[in-house]
């Protein structure tokens, strides 16, 4: 489910390919949401439209935004109603019941603005409920990418684009954006990852990769001595990968 990271090139199929554990990981935040017939939802960083679909199943009314061109051609193939817009710049006025993301808030460094922009969106009384990467999100796999891009003497940036937060700073986030009844809970989820780390890094890195000096001809090599370096910490002696995911899960409301 994809937000507002331009560095990052996204395509459709090799999330599918690559990442299908996200959405299909997403079932406790959609009850979590437990949305309603009838009720008009905003999914934000609504990706390929895979957990839109189930909002609609429920009977809501849904606008799905991204924006990611790509992903967003395969969410109008599933039939839904897709808009291409930066999350950090939502232009809604108390126009939904809910807003609902999934896996897309830690590609959006502004989360004042994001915050900001779900508050005016809602209406009165509506909720927002999520989830996304949370403090210590990948951390083994975000420091073996380090490591090898010092390996090869390649600068290594002081600070990520993508934004963790601990459930106290999000609640923070929340609150200065006129949220009430905000909670937020950290959640570690080891994740399985079926095409191991030069899929994920295919899929999730490669621009940050261009960004840093390693070109595409050269980014399967450096994901395989990734991959190489990761094998004692997430692999398995029958060679499954697990990915050390931690989420951030929160809901809120807008006060009535």
């Amino acid at each position: 489910m994809i937000a507002t990271d331009t560095a990052q090139p996204w395509s459709a199929a090799d999330y599918a390919t690559n990442a299908h554990f996200v959405p299909a990981l997403g079932a406790p935040v959609v009850a979590l949401l437990n949305p309603q017939p009838g009720e008009r939802i905003l999914d934000l960083g609504c990706g390929d439209g895979v957990l839109t679909e189930k909002l609609v199943a429920a009977g809501a009314s849904v606008l799905g935004v991204d924006a990611d061109a790509d992903m967003l051609d395969a969410a109008r193939a599933r039939g839904l109603d897709v808009e291409q817009v930066d999350g950090q710049a939502l232009d809604y006025a108390a126009e939904f019941d809910a807003v609902f993301t999934n896996a897309a808030l830690h590609w959006m460094p502004d989360q004042a603005a994001v915050a900001a922009g779900v508050f005016k969106a809602l209406k009165p009384g509506g909720r927002f409920v999520g989830e996304c990467g949370g403090f210590g999100n990948i951390a083994a796999i975000r420091a073996g990418i380090r490591a090898m891009m010092l390996v090869h003497g390649h600068a290594v940036p002081p600070v990520e684009a993508q934004v963790y937060q601990t459930a106290a700073e999000y609640t923070a986030v929340l609150e200065a954006a006129g949220f009430t009844a905000v909670h937020a809970e950290i959640i570690p989820r080891p994740t399985p990852l079926a095409t191991g780390i030069t899929g994920w890094l295919k899929t999730f890195r490669s621009g940050f990769l261009d960004n840093f000096g390693i070109d595409r001809a050269h980014q399967d090599g450096f994901a395989e001595e990734v991959e190489d370096f990761l094998r004692p910490m997430l692999c398995d002696h029958a060679g499954n990968w697990v990915g050390d995911y931690i989420r951030l899960r929160f809901h809120a409301s807008k006060p009535a």
